[in-house]
């Protein structure tokens, strides 16, 4: 890979990599016990990371036929199966025990490294259809953080998981593209420093637009914020309550495009 790619690349190993470590230190009980996320415990998160990454794997080996679907469409076909989906992962972490998933993890880490070394084609066909081969790599940086914030999350008591500065910048201007690419417009401007800040427009309604100045409709958010409210992990309503988003203007409300992606 070369240039925006190898970036792109280098961010998704090292952010694996410090959640590998991290999980490296878990003891048995703790794989056992509950997640953030309703119904999964520390395994399953295990196995969703896994996940991402021999998804990676395969998607890697399947170039693309078709012209490449935007990011922003792309991401609306998730979870189209996630049921069954679901259920196939917490059967996976049921049959295993928790350090023979992290186990697994750290090998499945490993052959995402060396692919990434190939010659690649610029368009991979993914579950969801074909994609950008960045665009490929930026969604599973995505999910690879989130899976980390969520593993933070479940074990309060620990360190958290170190969210890598690259991870996050990838994160912030992956969401912000999907956010203006599935809200287009310029009514209001989302600004998640330092990172990414875009315009969009909501309900079909362009609004009033600006080219310079202070825009009529500002949201602003920390990185990890965005991450969590893009991905259904918090709500608007309850970020706005905890004081974790600035908004200002009578659009600055972007509680009917969220979640971006879950």
């Amino acid at each position: 890979m070369a240039g925006k790619h190898e970036k792109v690349a280098s961010a998704l190993l090292a952010q694996s990599r410090v959640a590998c470590d991290w999980l490296a230190a878990l003891v048995g009980p703790d794989f056992e016990r509950p997640s953030v996320l309703s119904g999964c415990d520390v395994r399953t998160l295990v196995v969703h990371l896994a996940e991402v990454h021999t998804g990676l794997l395969s998607g890697l080996d399947r170039p693309g036929r078709e012209p490449p679907l935007p990011v922003w469409e792309y991401v609306r076909r998730y979870r189209s199966d996630g049921a069954a989906l679901e259920a196939a992962t917490r059967n996976c972490a049921a049959e295993r025990a928790g350090p023979e998933l992290v186990a697994h993890l750290v090998k499945t880490v490993d052959d995402v490294e060396v692919a990434l070394t190939r010659r690649l084609p610029a368009v991979l066909e993914g579950p969801r259809g074909p994609l950008t081969l960045l665009d490929f790599v930026e969604t599973r940086v995505v999910k690879i953080v989130v899976h980390a914030d969520d593993l933070s999350r479940s074990l309060p008591e620990r360190p958290p998981i170190r969210l890598e500065r690259a991870a996050l910048s990838s994160c912030s201007r992956t969401l912000t593209a999907i956010l203006a690419g599935q809200q287009p417009g310029r009514s209001v401007e989302v600004r998640v420093p330092p990172f990414a800040a875009v315009q969009c427009g909501l309900a079909g309604d362009p609004g009033p637009t600006h080219t310079r100045g202070t825009p009529p409709n500002v949201v602003e958010t920390d990185p990890v914020t965005f991450l969590r409210l893009a991905t259904g992990r918090i709500s608007w309503d309850d970020a706005r309550g905890a004081h974790l988003i600035k908004a200002s203007g009578q659009r600055a409300n972007l509680a009917q495009a969220l979640p971006l992606l879950s």
